[in-house]
C-alpha cells in the first residue's frame, strides 16, 4: 500500500523567492547574520570536537560562506548549494534524491525548517552521505520567537491566523533520525537571545535571514490597524529599557552514516 503524500504546509515557489531576497537582502553592510553565523560555527565547533576531517562535503544554506571557506582551507572539496537557484551555488531541492553522493560530510545550515516532507529530506541526505560520512543539520526549532507568536495571538484576538511557521522539537528531531537511518543520532537545541526596540526591526531581521512567511496558506494582511494592534503588544512587553528579548532556538540534528569507524584515543 502506498504511503500518502506529506500535507502542503510550505509553498516551494515563496519559499524560493524568500531565499532569493534574503541573498540580495545580506549584500547590505548592516545585515542581519547572527543565525548563519552561528550554525556555521556550530558545525566547525563539532568537527573539531569528533575529530571529523572531511575530503569531501556538500554544503546548504552556508549565506555567509564562513563554513565553504573553513572547510576549503584544510583541503576539503567543497559542493555549495542552496534552494534558492543562485547562479554561484548548486540548486538543490531537498525533497529529491541529490544529483551527487559519497559525502563526508553534508551540512545543511537553516533551510530545512520549510520543507513539506522532513523525513523524506533527511533520508536523501543519509543516502548521500559516504560509509562514516556525517551529517549536520540546523534549523530554528520549537521556542523560537515566542514574543513575536504572543503578539500576534493578541493582535489577531478571537481569529488566530496562520501566520508563523510549525517547528520541531528535541525530541521529535531525534525521533526522525532513528526514522530515517542515522547510527549515533544527536538532537540538540540552544537559545540566541536578541533585544529588539522595535516591532518593525524583529521583522526586518526575520525577513534578512530567511524568516518571514512561506506558508502555503498565509493569513490576511495585518493592515493599519492590524499593524498598529501589534505594535502596541509589543510596547507592551517591553522592558524598562523599552527593548524586548526574543529567542531563537536553534535545533541540530546530527548522525552518520553507518560505517565502522576506527575508536578515537
Amino acid at each position: 500500500m502506498a504511503s500518502a503524500s506529506p500535507p502542503t504546509i510550505f509553498a516551494p515557489t515563496r519559499r524560493r523567492a524568500q531565499r532569493q531576497r534574503m541573498r540580495a537582502l545580506e549584500r547590505r553592510p548592516d545585515a542581519p547574520r547572527f543565525l548563519a553565523e552561528d550554525m556555521a560555527e556550530d558545525v566547525l565547533d563539532r568537527l573539531a570536537f569528533l575529530r571529523h576531517e572531511p575530503v569531501r562535503a556538500l554544503v546548504v544554506g552556508d549565506t555567509t560562506g564562513r563554513l565553504a571557506e573553513a572547510l576549503a582551507a584544510r583541503g576539503c572539496t567543497v559542493v555549495r548549494a542552496d534552494p534558492a537557484l543562485l547562479a554561484d551555488e548548486v540548486p538543490i531541492d531537498e525533497e529529491q534524491p541529490f544529483p551527487e553522493q559519497g559525502f563526508d560530510l553534508i551540512a545543511q545550515l537553516g533551510t530545512l525548517g520549510t520543507v513539506n516532507d522532513l523525513p523524506g529530506a533527511m533520508l536523501h541526505i543519509r543516502r548521500a552521505l559516504a560509509p562514516g560520512g556525517l551529517a549536520v543539520m540546523s534549523l530554528c526549532g520549537a521556542g523560537t520567537v515566542p514574543a513575536l507568536r504572543a503578539i500576534m495571538t493578541e493582535t489577531d484576538g478571537d481569529r488566530p491566523a496562520a501566520r508563523l511557521h510549525p517547528q520541531v522539537d528535541v525530541r521529535a528531531g531525534g525521533d526522525l533520525l532513528q526514522r530515517c537511518g542515522f547510527a549515533e543520532p544527536m538532537s540538540d537545541s540552544r537559545m540566541l537571545n536578541v533585544r529588539y526596540g522595535s516591532l518593525r526591526r524583529l521583522v526586518a531581521d526575520l525577513r534578512a535571514q530567511g524568516l518571514g512567511n512561506c506558508l502555503a496558506r498565509p493569513g490576511p494582511p495585518l493592515g493599519k490597524a492590524g499593524l498598529a494592534r501589534a505594535e502596541a503588544a509589543f510596547a507592551g512587553m517591553a522592558d524598562a529599557d523599552g527593548r524586548v528579548t526574543e529567542r531563537f532556538a536553534i535545533l541540530t540534528l546530527s548522525g552518520w552514516a553507518k560505517a565502522v569507524r576506527p575508536p578515537k584515543f
